[in-house]
Formats: structure tokens, sequence, C-alpha cells
């Protein structure tokens, strides 16, 4: 489980860090650029609304599904079979992400908020290696065979999953009761978790798939340095899960939730005005630690509201339609205005908006504000 999410964070942030790349060798506009990212995450939906009962089954698709589409990343010549393979990859990391929340969710009953932040320490790890490794090899490699290198680690993870199967219970499920009686989530509660879901997965993608260009444009207009400043986002995100799920023993999902919203949001505001590299470093490593406990305290909220895995799955996969619309959304205001600083508006929103949403909870079986 910890390295499918490790190899699924590194798939989700690979393109912030090697955006400049491709739109200088594609001759890209911010719109277009955004397209890639809209392809990645509208697949990443599709994978996230798709996950079997079966869970196993849905992580081996999601490995398979991400090694074929990253594979063909690597080849593409363009920006339309860029964005059609991405469309696969993401399906994959969609397959992945949700199939492993979810079994993480049912089996870890106590300390739940806890145990899914310290397992998606090695999500945000694998995001922090991917603007880590694009700084250090890009300099020295080519793209193509970097990308053909990260398809076959899914394959080698997918080759030790089914290898480790063998030897073990039929099925990873754990023993959840599943029935036509199975609890299912109140429509209400089911449209505010989608809400909250898709709100921040555009968010957090908004700060990391564009900060490399923010950089770049603002800060030291050096590309090794910019990719940097990404890593330094993820990289507070990494510390941020591994205190979260010391936090989350002793505070509440919900109290964490909103504190961490209202810094965020507070974070986006500043970097939309920063200059220089050190203040955008400065700002990113902020946002990344404030950022880092909203996802595990919301989904074991989710969780404690005993979904069906379909339901959770496709909570989950909402937060791609999020974070394929805003990052999209941001280069074309970006393009239209000329100024990357005024679409920052667009995440600063999302985050003041999640704040608001955030009071509306109750508590497990309470209705909504």
């Amino acid at each position: 489980m910890h390295y499918a999410l490790l190899l699924a964070g590194l798939g989700t942030a690979l393109l912030g860090p090697i955006l400049p790349v491709l739109a200088h060798d594609w001759q890209l506009k911010d719109a277009q650029s955004g397209l890639l990212m809209m392809a990645k995450f509208c697949g990443a939906f599709l994978g996230g609304v798709t996950v079997q009962r079966r869970l196993r089954r849905s992580l081996c698709l999601g490995l398979g599904a991400a090694a074929v589409g990253f594979g063909g990343f690597a080849m593409a010549p363009g920006l339309a079979a860029g964005c059609a393979t991405l469309l696969v990859g993401g399906y994959g990391l969609g397959q992945i992400i949700a199939s492993t929340n979810i079994l993480a969710g049912r089996r870890f009953l106590a300390h739940r908020a806890a145990s899914l932040a310290l397992l998606n320490f090695s999500f945000s790890l694998g995001a922090m290696l991917s603007a880590l490794l694009s700084a250090w090899l890009l300099p020295y490699f080519a793209l193509r065979p970097l990308l053909l290198g990260f398809a076959a680690l899914l394959l080698a993870g997918l080759a030790a999953l089914l290898l480790q199967q063998r030897n073990t219970a039929e099925e990873l499920e754990i023993a959840v009761p599943v029935s036509a009686e199975e609890p299912h989530l109140r429509h209400q509660l089911y449209l505010y978790f989608a809400a909250l879901l898709v709100l921040y997965g555009g968010l957090e993608t908004c700060m990391s798939g564009w900060l490399t260009t923010y950089a770049l444009r603002y800060g030291d207009r050096s590309l090794a340095l910019s990719e940097y400043t990404t890593l330094l986002l993820w990289g507070m995100l990494t510390v941020g899960r591994v205190l979260a799920s010391g936090v989350l023993r002793y505070v509440s999902e919900q109290r964490v939730q909103r504190v961490s919203l209202g810094l965020a949001a507070l974070f986006t505001a500043a970097l939309a005005v920063a200059h220089g590299a050190w203040p955008i470093a400065a700002i990113a490593m902020a946002l990344g630690l404030s950022l880092a406990a909203f996802f595990p305290a919301t989904f074991s909220l989710l969780m404690a509201e005993h979904p069906s895995a379909r339901q959770a799955g496709v909570v989950l996969a909402v937060s791609g339609l999020g974070a394929a619309a805003l990052p999209w959304l941001m280069g074309v205001i970006s393009t239209s205005s000329g100024s990357l600083q005024r679409a920052l508006v667009l995440p600063w929103a999302a985050a003041v908006a999640l704040l608001g949403l955030s009071w509306g909870y109750h508590g497990r079986g309470q209705a909504l504000r």
C-alpha cells in the first residue's frame, strides 16, 4: 500500500516540475499546458468512480493502466498524444488512490485519521521525489527515458502485488460485511464530501502544478531552482503528514481541518503578491505544511459514515474533476490577463469556500447546516 501510494504521488505531481520543459518543446501557451493537467485528472476521476468492490483487483488494474499511460506519454510527440496517454495514466492513478485509501480506512478503525495521515505520507513523499528527481536528473538526462523508468516501476509494483497475493488470502479486502443492507451515505452527506474533495483537489493541484512555472517567472528565473520550490511545497506536505498523524490522535478532525484551511487561504493570498526567490520559497513551505492535514482528516470523517466502496471511490474521484478544471482555468485566466499572479485568485477562492463548507458538518449522523 505504501509503495503504490508512493508511485501514485510521483505520478500525480509529475507534470508540475516538467511543465516548463514540455511547454518549451511543444510550444505551448498556459491554456494549452493546462489541458495536460485536465487530461490526467479527468482520467483520475474515471479511475475513482469505477473502483471495484474487490479492491485488490482495482489496485492491480490501476498499476497496470498507469504503467501503460505513462509509458505512452514518454513516447508522445505532441499535445494531442500527450493528453490521450495522460488520460490513461490518470485513470490508473485514480484506481490506485481510491482502492488504497478505502482499504486503509476500513482496516485502521482505531485512530483512523492518524493512520490515513501516515499512509498518505508516502503519497506526499512520492510527490516530493517527483520535484527532486526532476531538478536532479533533467539537466543530465532526456525526459523520455525518465518517464519510461517510472512506467517500469509501476510494472514492478504490479508484479510484486500479484506474486504476494498468491501466498495470502484470496482477496485483500477487509472483513467488512457487504450486503444489500450495507449502509450508504445519505444524499446530503454524499454531496457535501464530494464538494469538499472537488475543491481541495483543485486547490492542491493549482499549487503543485503551477508553482514551478510561477517561481520561474517571479523568482529565480532558473528552471532547476524553480523546481526546488515545488520540492519545498511537497517536502513540507510530507513532513506535515507525519506531524498530522500525531496531532490527529489528540485533536478532532474538524478542528484540524478548519485550521488547515484558514492558513491555506492566508498563504495563497500571500503568494499572489510575492516577488523574489526567497519569499516564494518560504510561502511554498508554509502552504505545504498548512495543507498536509486536510485530506486525512476529511477522509477519516467520510469513512466514519461507513460509505460503500463505490461511494467512497466516487467522492475521491471528484477531487480529480477539481484537479482537472481549476488548474486549466488558472491557465486560461493567466493567458487572458497576462499574469499568473492574478490567476491565483482561483485557488484562494477555493480555500475560502472550503473553510466555509467545513463549518457545515456536525459530526457523524447529524444533519448539515
